[in-house]
């Protein structure tokens, strides 16, 4: 049982048994705050603590640093992966490097000459064939020969084409889809890194420390505790009768030692009761009954609250 609950319930039990509350209107509550647990999904030794006890933290502060040689290679490793995916695909997509296109280039020409030198050849030995000096054999091997070039041509002019045009599509994709792989492990890397040192999210007082650098902290387990204003708030305790004239959203007023009042709002009405009486219900033993209440007040007065400080609370008081 929550020890500052319970001592609530001692308050509020001589109010309940001896006196009617309604008669002041105040109520005795005490201040809680729900702390924030900061930690890291990774462990490892705890190089620095960046924070201390008692210290307030501004947005984008860093907390503490574990030891990060593992998660920092690991980065370096994807990193030069990803650039070798990178690398590969632009590659593909520029086909065959400049050197090789020329070669082809000038193995085409080469072969356009002798292409040009066959059709000669070849209208020569007609020519002769008509006059009757070169036989038929001496013209279909020019016929031949003239044939062989052309094929000759139109191979390297497809084989420059293709050269010029890179890779296939199915080669491209395939390299894609393998850079985008080596690029989330390079992201995975560096969301791991990350988490070995830890910033803070909101301005808020550090509540306490939990380990000292040197140390072997575990995987989640808590490093610095924080307690942010908008996680502080007031709880009451109140009778049943209470209840029909509470709502979310009503105004209260808060007081406590050495403090002036300060406003705060109704945030929670508990839908169950804290204490039931050992005997049946009746008009009588009904406001031995309490409830949960609890109030939000300004981040400006949160600030200078502790949990478990006991503060009043004054309610418009309700019909009996």
């Amino acid at each position: 049982m929550n020890v500052l609950r319970f001592l609530s319930w001692c308050l509020l039990l001589p109010l309940a048994g001896c006196s009617d509350p309604a008669e002041s209107g105040v109520l005795e509550g005490y201040v809680e705050g729900e702390f924030v647990h900061v930690a890291s999904p990774l462990g490892g030794r705890l190089e620095s603590l960046a924070v201390g006890r008692g210290d307030r933290i501004e947005p984008g502060m860093p907390l503490f640093q574990l030891e990060s040689t593992t998660e920092s290679s690991i980065l370096k490793e994807a990193t030069a992966r990803a650039a070798a995916a990178r690398a590969t695909l632009d590659d593909l997509r520029k086909g065959k490097r400049p050197a090789e296109i020329t070669s082809l280039k000038a193995q085409l020409k080469e072969a356009e000459s002798a292409l040009a030198f066959a059709d000669n050849e070849f209208a020569r030995q007609m020519q002769l064939f008509k006059q009757g000096v070169a036989t038929g054999r001496e013209q279909d091997a020019a016929s031949t020969s003239q044939r062989r070039e052309q094929q000759q041509v139109a191979k390297l002019k497809a084989d420059l084409e293709t050269a010029e045009l890179g890779a296939r599509d199915d080669q491209i994709a395939a390299a894609g889809a393998e850079l985008a792989a080596r690029e989330a492990a390079v992201e995975r890397a560096r969301w791991d890194l990350a988490q070995k040192s830890p910033v803070a999210t909101q301005a808020a007082p550090v509540f306490d420390t939990l380990f000292v650098p040197g140390e072997w902290v575990p995987a989640g387990q808590p490093v610095v505790v924080l307690l942010p204003p908008d996680r502080v708030k007031i709880r009451v305790f109140v009778p049943e009768p209470w209840l029909a004239k509470l709502q979310v959203g009503d105004a209260a007023t808060v007081s406590g030692h050495g403090m002036a009042p300060f406003a705060a709002t109704i945030s929670y009405l508990s839908p169950q009761s804290e204490y039931t009486p050992p005997v049946l219900y009746s008009r009588e033993n009904r406001v031995r009954l309490v409830y949960l209440v609890e109030l939000k007040v300004d981040s400006s007065v949160a600030g200078r609250l502790h949990p478990g400080q006991p503060v009043d609370i004054r309610f418009d008081p309700p019909s009996p």
